[in-house]
């Protein structure tokens, strides 16, 4: 029974759900002193060893909080897989009249409500834009930005959705920043290296043939390339294609690979944190064409 229990729940059981199983507290006991449960946090065990999986901590911080409780801030970002990864002690958001836990971080909030938790992954956590704004009540700016452009490329959310929630709080002390970085205009903040396998990603989550990197096209270096379709793919950042002579010598490279038979795709990279599936379509459409 515990087994079972433990099996949907990252091998993690809880004390009250031992008991409603029928296990008394003197069996809880003899368990842990034979070592067939590993203490956690206060009335969390995991049932047989500790050599925990994957989210493991994540459910036994929300077991140990009880009812209502969600993973959240940093944690729920690492969760939701948006940078950087979360150090230290899992992040909790409860209801304010919650109690401490050794070895979790608390959070109390008398504004979470059943429209800001999901289940993923059978855990109770903070929607994307909640993680987002408790992020930004705590993050750095360079984080923030970093976690928002994360979280709409692998569209967990929509700057729709993230100005819905600026609105709707009040009083939070991350919601201007959170709609300022929302409301900026220069480039995503991903670097160039960052962008270039976030592209790369996409390929291969489409399932198409993998390209060349940075390689020399004639006289000039190509981000992508597929050399047998003679298809090269551009990735443009505003700061360094919006002047005038960017732009001229973008479109003077582009004539010169054409006239060596070459299609050449550019796409920016406002549009690969926004609109990450079309330029993979536009790309597919390309690779079947000189197929």
């Amino acid at each position: 029974m515990i087994a079972t229990l433990a099996e949907r729940q990252y091998g993690v059981v809880a004390t009250r759900q031992l008991l409603a199983a029928g296990i008394s507290a003197s069996a809880i006991t003899t368990r842990v002193r034979r070592h067939r449960l590993h203490r956690l946090y206060q009335g969390v065990y995991a049932v047989g060893h500790t050599a925990l999986v994957p989210l493991a901590r994540e459910m036994a911080a929300v077991l140990a909080c009880g009812e209502g409780a969600a993973i959240s801030h940093r944690s729920a970002a690492t969760v939701w897989r948006m940078p950087p990864p979360a150090e230290g002690p899992i992040d909790v958001t409860v209801a304010r009249s919650g109690r401490s836990r050794s070895g979790l971080r608390i959070h109390r909030s008398r504004t979470l409500t059943d429209r800001d938790v999901q289940v993923r992954h059978g855990i109770p956590i903070t929607t994307p834009e909640r993680t987002l704004l408790d992020l930004a009540d705590t993050s750095q700016d360079r984080d923030l930005e970093r976690a928002i452009d994360e979280a709409l490329v692998q569209t967990l959310t929509t700057r729709a959705a993230l100005r819905a929630i600026v609105d709707d709080v009040q009083g939070r002390r991350g919601a201007p920043r959170l709609g300022a970085l929302l409301a900026r205009e220069n480039e995503p903040a991903l670097t160039r290296s960052e962008a270039e396998e976030r592209f790369l990603e996409l390929i291969r989550a489409a399932g198409l043939d993998a390209p060349e990197v940075n390689v020399r096209v004639g006289s000039h270096m190509g981000d992508f390339l597929w050399r047998d379709r003679r298809v090269v793919v551009e990735i443009d950042g505003y700061r360094f294609h919006s002047s005038r002579k960017a732009f001229e010598r973008d479109r003077l490279r582009d004539a010169q690979l054409a006239a060596r038979g070459y299609r050449v795709m550019r796409i920016t990279w406002r549009q690969l944190i926004e609109e990450p599936y079309s330029g993979v379509a536009r790309l597919s459409r390309a690779l079947a064409a000189a197929a």
